[in-house]
């Protein structure tokens, strides 16, 4: 399997959601710390912070190895099989998670004790 992280983006494709797509779906916790996009197919899921991390577990299931940052000014991309950071092409938009929306979130799912529910 071909590997170069260019392979793995696929700068047309459009972002799934505003959220992580397995949380909102009710699987795990239902609640996240931070966005990821999958660069290949625009899956977003929640950081390896988030309780679920669901967003590492869409790389390896699917092999999209390619993640960027679905946080407001932030555009860094990692390949989860290198472990490597990257500079990338620009995505079709939305880039980001609208800057209403809390983090962490969604909104009314966020229990109080969350900091302590974060992975180190």
């Amino acid at each position: 399997m071909d590997t170069t992280p260019t392979n793995h983006i696929d700068p047309s494709r459009a972002p799934s959601g505003t959220g992580c797509a397995d949380c909102l779906a009710g699987d795990g916790a239902g609640w996240w710390f931070h966005l990821r996009r999958c660069a290949q197919c625009g899956r977003i899921g929640c950081c390896d912070s988030s309780p679920s991390q669901h967003s590492s577990a869409h790389a390896r299931e699917a092999e999209h190895p390619v993640l960027t940052s679905f946080e407001p000014g932030e555009t860094w991309f990692w390949n989860a099989e290198t472990e490597e950071s990257f500079e990338g092409p620009d995505l079709a938009e939305p880039r980001a998670r609208p800057e209403s929306q809390p983090v962490p979130g969604p909104a009314g799912r966020v229990p109080a004790d969350w900091t302590d529910r974060l992975h180190g």
